[in-house]
């Protein structure tokens, strides 16, 4: 039961990691949505929010060289698992913006919020301690 604890905590600790960062970088396009009101290349965006994923990854590792998840299949599932789950909330965030009539940008759908996440989790795999 206290692995299963400690399971589940450590996820919760990368889970929290990447919806922090998608939500600065949310809130940074928010700003920049108004004069950006034309409609981008779509590919060109996806390479965007994955660079700024990568970024986002880079910096996280100053702030948390280490994982909270230690054993290395966990870290492999977390590849996936975090990106869908932090996608997953970016959206309901997103729905819940348009239902209050607020403009929306690209990581407010699951799609590029998962691409940014994953972007992330890379990184955050390949160069963690």
């Amino acid at each position: 039961m206290e692995l299963l604890f400690e399971i589940v905590l450590q996820f919760l600790g990368e889970i929290l990691l990447q919806l922090f960062a998608e939500i600065l970088v949310e809130l940074g396009f928010r700003s920049l949505a108004a004069p950006l009101r034309r409609s981008a290349n779509i590919v060109l965006a996806i390479i965007g929010l994955a660079l700024w994923g990568a970024a986002a990854g880079g910096i996280s590792l100053w702030v948390l060289p280490e994982s909270p998840i230690h054993d290395l299949a966990l870290r492999k599932l977390n590849l996936l698992i975090t990106p869908l789950i932090a996608g997953a909330i970016m959206m309901l965030i997103g729905r819940a913006r348009n239902r209050r009539g607020q403009r929306l940008v690209r990581p407010d759908r699951f799609g590029y919020a998962f691409v940014f996440a994953l972007a992330m989790a890379v990184v955050r795999y390949i160069w963690v301690k």
